[in-house]
């Protein structure tokens, strides 16, 4: 046990305190039992180490990662108890889903030590029902994205620029400060490393890749209990997928093009899609019902898709995809039948400065998104200007 607690004390030490995402804010921290839940390497694990060095309860808490080799040997539960026992009043638990049934050990918890606050974090990918334990009533779970373009100009330039909703951002009322600072620089910068917090560090690259096969190749088998062979079709499948981004979803196309069993490909595509490393655009029914029905693919965020590809990233698969990244944060994004997406009945194709307004002549209200222009014009939307959604 002294052992987590050097850990811990060594991590909150490297902590840095210079900036907080406005995240930490609307979380209830004071919920028994409390999910911060995300990609990863979006932030999860600095946002905790944060609250607590802010709060100021460091003498009451214990972090600890879920895969560290002291649970080789000991319990989530019966470490719980040894914590409550000496005084411990809130025990944070980092990458939860690495840990074999998670679930069922939180409700232990839950039930057998009633004045202990525990706050985990993990996958998206986490069900709440998993392994025939059901803790949807028990646990407050929170979703933390990928950085905004707002959130890196922020980190990038000290600045504090204010969120804006969709009606603001369709008449040009963006909080960002112009004058001798230009916003199409900046967006450059964040469409190549911009949506994690460890864009400045010199090994972005390398360090992102890490992230991504690691997702693939333990997270998600282990999560899902795949077989080695299993594990290496997911790694194939994602790999398609960034060499062919948009992809029109076809799972029998698909099938053949990978040489696997047309069955085995949408369980894949949704531990990929809960994984947050690809994102699925789905197509809206008559009325007011969804389908289900998947219409195309694309990897999660552009950065991904600069580290996967050796050459640059296809200019509109990248405008595409960071549209669909930001809005689907705040808002239900589908597949549009007349252009490329529609969000609460608007209508938004996206393109570049030479876009014309062809695909949303038939629109009740139709937008031209441009990602080469800093100004609103008429029904024409800077794309950047997105990036300020939350």
């Amino acid at each position: 046990m002294r052992a987590l607690y050097d850990q811990f004390n060594q991590l909150l030490e490297l902590t840095p305190m210079n900036f907080f995402r406005e995240q930490h804010n609307t979380i209830n921290w004071d919920v028994r039992i409390l999910g911060i839940l995300g990609q990863k390497g979006v932030g999860k694990s600095t946002l905790i180490l944060q609250h607590i060095k802010r709060v100021g309860n460091k003498d009451e808490s214990l972090y600890v990662v879920a895969d560290d080799i002291y649970f080789s040997a000991h319990t989530l539960l019966e470490t719980a108890k040894v914590f409550y026992a000496r005084g411990g009043k809130y025990l944070y638990i980092d990458e939860i889903h690495k840990y074999e049934n998670w679930s069922r050990e939180i409700k232990n918890i839950y039930d057998s030590l009633p004045l202990l606050h525990v706050v985990y974090s993990g996958s998206s990918m986490l069900d709440l029902k998993e392994g025939g334990v059901d803790l949807s009533r028990r646990v407050i779970e929170y979703h933390l994205p990928v950085w905004s373009f707002r959130e890196y100009l922020n980190l990038r330039c000290g600045w504090s620029l204010k969120a804006a909703s969709l009606e603001e951002v369709l008449n040009g009322k963006v909080d960002f400060p112009y004058g001798p600072e230009r916003p199409l620089k900046y967006f450059e910068e964040y469409m190549k490393k911009g949506c994690y917090p460890f864009s400045q560090e010199p090994e972005f690259e390398t360090r992102l890749r890490q992230i991504i096969n690691t997702t693939v190749e333990v997270d998600i088998p282990k999560y899902a209990r795949m077989t080695i062979a299993a594990s290496r079709k997911l790694k194939k499948f994602m790999y398609y997928i960034s060499k062919s981004i948009p992809v029109t979803i076809n799972f029998s196309n698909m099938a053949r093009d990978l040489e696997l069993d047309r069955d085995e490909l949408p369980k894949y595509l949704d531990y990929l899609e809960k994984a947050e490393l690809v994102s699925v655009l789905r197509m809206k029914a008559n009325g007011d019902a969804i389908l289900r029905k998947m219409d195309k693919l694309y990897l999660h965020n552009p950065n991904m898709a600069y580290v996967l590809s050796s050459e640059k990233p296809e200019t509109g698969n990248a405008r595409e995809t960071i549209f669909f990244c930001w809005t689907k944060q705040k808002y239900e994004t589908l597949e549009s039948p007349i252009s490329d997406f529609e969000i609460e009945g608007k209508t938004f194709e996206v393109g570049g400065r030479k876009k014309g307004k062809k695909q949303i002549q038939k629109a009740k209200e139709g937008y031209v998104v441009k990602d080469d222009i800093e100004y609103i014009f008429d029904n024409q939307v800077p794309l950047w200007m997105f990036g300020f959604l939350y």
